[in-house]
């Protein structure tokens, strides 16, 4: 890489109408927690205005495309791209990267004064919210947007020929692309020139007719309902293509962004400025490397780099940002791992490069833990929030298993033990949820579980474990109140349950009818099953393993293995609510068809 002394650091672009990756975002949210964060700070806002959470449209099984987001509501799109540049920047700036100057592309120039710290983000979303509803109460759907492969001049000649005034130019990219704004039945009349003078002609993915002169009657409410948003000031430079100059520190943001509704954006002659002044990096902050593309066509001596963005390789896409965050660490443009406020919460014991180490290797796992369990936590009902789904609570002073008097309930041992760990650790009791991973979710090392259980037992006055004792199988509060109620049942002589999936053979769990297999049985099946269709040796497949998490079975493999399995048991297809993230491991799985078959023979018996 080249740079100068005047711009040593990289120039940041943000993309506007199309600067979207659905499959780069959400393998961005699997490994780097700043674009969750950035995301829920966005939906906090659009639950106010239009109750729904944008995550849950961004974020799910199947990565969502832009064509899916333009058939949504407008601000659907805006703000998903808006969100992405941030998440973006935020994930280069916590990696060192410290920008010499940050420019948008239309839309983006919002993204990069809210990066620069001249709004909030949650401001930031009412103003692309306030931005598109306004131009949407103008424009109705009817506007459109085409790019030609034209010079400006050329483009304002064919406008000419057409003599129709609803045409303007909206975007100069780069000296043979040029953007067309205007009512869709003129855009189609400028496609269909295009082809006999073979123009070459694109209608871009964009839901209105931006940076059109039509647009100068809503500008003046535009601007009034942001004006009074609470402003910051710029810690880095902000260059407007629009305006074609740098943003005062003093002058009013509301004012110079209702310009934006009628003037073009005259990209080429911003990167040609930048350049004059000693830019030499640019790094694209967002989706689909639109603008590094047209950085390239203005400008061949510069490096460009992108981050929300994938790269085909044979059949499968892989996201870029690694790369681009290796290549700005190896010129020393990028002088953090992003981690350390990562290991400030998690770990705060070891040191930076052993968290680094950590990261490196489990990283990927702990953050697809952590956003299947915010998937569940968002789509289950208000109600359902901290309830127990596999059973641990149970009706006050319930014995489980028949436990006689002397031993606490199964309810009450898991009171006492999460008691005992929020003031351990000084959390607040809530996060104890039944399920939550000790270690991979709220950050507490073995040798403090170890220290914990040990206290835990000490309060019932249990005796030492043996030294065959595995911790790892015990890394939900849930598996420690079922693994100290056994215990307590065995020392005081009663017939506590087994906290494993095993039982003895031939046992019918629920009281299942004859011809049912026990529980142990289906086990020992589904996990033949699994074991033969992956090419895996059985013994990784023990009850609690995550399937995802720690074996790497996707989800669209774990709904075929599971279908299989309950053809295996003869069980009809279920219900549409299903969920799989309820069944990630063989343990629940097991559970699972064991409750059906159970279920399903009885009632064939009864029939």
């Amino acid at each position: 890489m080249t740079g100068t002394q005047q711009y040593a650091d990289p120039v940041l672009l943000f993309p506007g109408q199309g600067g979207f990756d659905g499959a780069a975002l959400s393998r961005a949210a699997d490994g780097y927690p700043q674009v969750r964060a950035v995301f829920e700070r966005i939906d906090t806002v659009t639950r106010q205005t239009h109750g729904r959470a944008l995550s849950s449209t961004l974020f799910r099984a199947t990565p969502v495309e832009l064509t899916e987001l333009l058939e949504d509501e407008p601000w659907v799109s805006q703000l998903a791209i808006y969100g992405a540049g941030l998440a973006a920047h935020r994930i280069l700036t916590e990696h060192g990267v410290r920008p010499s100057a940050l420019v948008g592309h239309s839309l983006g120039e919002i993204t990069a004064l809210v990066a620069a710290g001249g709004y909030s983000v949650e401001d930031g979303a009412r103003i692309v919210l306030s931005r598109t509803a306004a131009i949407a109460r103008k424009d109705g759907g009817t506007g459109a947007m085409v790019a030609l492969a034209a010079s400006p001049a050329r483009t304002r000649h064919l406008i000419g020929l057409l003599e129709d005034e609803g045409l303007a130019v909206a975007t100069e990219n780069h000296p043979a692309q040029t953007v067309l704004s205007g009512p869709r039945e003129a855009i189609a009349r400028v496609k269909a020139i295009a082809g006999h003078l073979g123009t070459g002609c694109v209608e871009l993915a964009a839901g209105f007719a931006f940076h059109h002169p039509a647009l100068a009657s809503v500008a003046p409410d535009f601007a009034a309902s942001v004006r009074d948003l609470p402003r910051g000031p710029l810690a880095t430079p902000v260059y407007s293509p629009i305006l074609q100059r740098f943003y005062d520190q003093d002058e009013s943001l509301g004012d110079r962004l209702a310009d934006h509704f009628t003037l073009p954006v005259r990209f080429s002659s911003a990167m040609a400025f930048l350049h004059e002044q000693g830019a030499r990096v640019f790094v694209e902050a967002g989706g689909r490397a639109l603008l590094t593309s047209l950085v390239r066509k203005n400008l061949s001596t510069v490096d460009r780099l992108t981050v929300l963005s994938t790269l085909s390789v044979g059949r499968d896409h892989t996201l870029r940002l690694p790369d681009t965050l290796a290549e700005l660490r190896r010129t020393g443009l990028a002088t953090g791992d992003g981690l350390e406020s990562l290991r400030r919460y998690l770990a705060p014991e070891l040191s930076a490069a052993e968290f680094s180490t950590f990261w490196t290797t489990t990283g990927h796992e702990i953050a697809a833990l952590v956003n299947r369990r915010l998937s569940d936590f968002r789509t289950a009902p208000e109600d359902a929030v901290g309830a127990v789904e596999t059973g641990p609570a149970e009706p006050a002073g319930a014995e489980r298993g028949g436990a006689g008097a002397g031993v606490p309930s199964r309810e009450e041992v898991f009171a006492t033990v999460r008691g005992l760990y929020a003031q351990a650790l000084e959390y607040p009791e809530e996060v104890f949820t039944p399920g939550v991973l000790l270690e991979a979710e709220l950050g507490v090392d073995s040798v403090k579980q170890v220290e914990l259980l040990s206290r835990a037992s000490e309060h019932f006055g249990l005796p030492p474990r043996d030294a065959d004792f595995r911790l790892a199988d015990h890394e939900t509060l849930d598996r420690i109140a079922d693994l100290i109620h056994h215990e307590l049942g065995g020392l005081r002589g009663v017939g506590a349950v087994e906290t494993g999936p095993a039982e003895p053979a031939g046992a019918e769990r629920g009281g299942a009818g004859a011809g049912v297999p026990s529980r142990e049985e289906v086990f020992a099946t589904v996990r033949g099953l699994y074991a033969q269709a992956l090419e895996y040796p059985e013994e990784v497949f023990t009850p609690g393993v995550l399937l995802e998490a720690e074996l790497g079975v996707d989800s669209v493999k774990q709904v075929e293995l599971l279908s299989r399995a309950s053809e295996h048991f003869g069980l009809p297809p279920r219900d549409a609510d299903f969920r799989l993230a309820d069944h990630e491991t063989l343990d629940r799985i097991a559970d699972l068809i064991h409750h059906e078959l159970s279920g399903h023979r009885l009632q064939g018996a009864s029939a």
